[in-house]
């Protein structure tokens, strides 16, 4: 089950599914209501979590916190 993006916390690795592509991250900052500054964990480029479902939000959507 996916979590909601008001949960995500800054310091907190996630993984993002969605349209069949996988995203290992870690929150650096807060730069709006729902948007974040993330750390790429594969690849350490930086960038707005809107990228990663701005064409909106695939029947394999999920967002959940790395353990």
């Amino acid at each position: 089950m996916s979590i909601s993006i008001d949960t995500v916390r800054i310091g907190k690795k996630y993984i993002l599914k969605n349209y069949g592509e996988v995203h290992r991250f870690e929150v650096l900052s807060r730069t709006g209501e729902e948007n974040f500054e993330v750390k790429d964990m594969d690849t350490l480029e930086k960038y707005s979590i809107k990228d990663l479902y701005e064409y909106g939000r695939g029947k394999d959507y999920l967002l959940d916190e790395l353990k």
